[in-house]
């Protein structure tokens, strides 16, 4: 008869071991891995176009560039074909954080730091997402994905780890979780074909939850006096 020590090392050799050892690569950092053209080669968009000139704009108005630099930079924005073009007109203008748009595709790793994507960033086919005792947020509702199937592999060690996905976006979940938990609130309503985004990896005394934006709230009607 397996006494109590016995089943507890069977589950930790079926279960906690492996986990441990997966979070200890993804800590220490892996490859990342790349399919087709990387994050700036991808072809830019008027939107995108648009976002770099609103910046220009505003350089031009407090005097950063002058106006023969200004009809400079917006032509060579209308005659760029990529993100990465696009990003040189703007990269003496605003410090990283802030520049219109994020096509670095450089994974996260926040050691005890809180860290955020969001904004015109693009998405790798696969990218890699390690936090540990901290909070990181990847806000994909404007963000750019490189291809229909995106997987994150998780690292997750005393954190949280939060998705904020458009509708229209199916996530699933098959991380590993050890004394960890997974929250998926997207809403299996995604049409047939619609992008995926798989989070793998694994999760110790952490979390991992996938929401979609709250719908803005609706003013209370007020009743007009007799």
């Amino acid at each position: 008869m397996a006494t109590r020590n016995d089943r507890w090392a069977e589950r930790w050799n079926q279960h906690g071991a492996p986990a441990l050892r997966q979070l200890l690569t993804g800590v220490l950092g892996g490859e990342q891995r790349t399919h087709g053209p990387g994050p700036g080669q991808l072809r830019a968009s008027d939107e995108d176009r648009e976002r770099v000139i609103d910046v220009l704009r505003d350089a031009v108005a407090d005097g950063r560039i002058t106006q023969v630099e200004h009809e400079e930079r917006v032509e060579g924005v209308y005659a760029a074909r990529t993100l990465g073009e696009l990003l040189t007109f703007t990269a003496d203008l605003l410090p990283e954080d802030r520049q219109p748009l994020r096509a670095d595709g450089r994974p996260v790793t926040a050691l005890f730091r809180s860290e955020q994507r969001q904004g015109r960033w693009v998405v790798p086919t696969h990218y890699p997402v390690t936090a540990v005792g901290t909070g990181v947020t990847l806000d994909l509702r404007e963000a750019l994905l490189q291809s229909s199937h995106i997987t994150v592999q998780a690292t997750v060690m005393g954190a949280t780890l939060t998705l904020i996905v458009p509708e229209g976006v199916r996530v699933v979940m098959p991380a590993s979780a050890v004394l960890g938990g997974k929250k998926n609130q997207v809403p299996e309503s995604a049409p047939p074909g619609a992008p995926v985004i798989e989070i793998t990896g694994v999760i110790m005394m952490g979390n991992v939850v996938a929401k979609c934006p709250k719908p803005p709230k609706r003013g209370r009607l007020r009743r007009g006096r007799p």
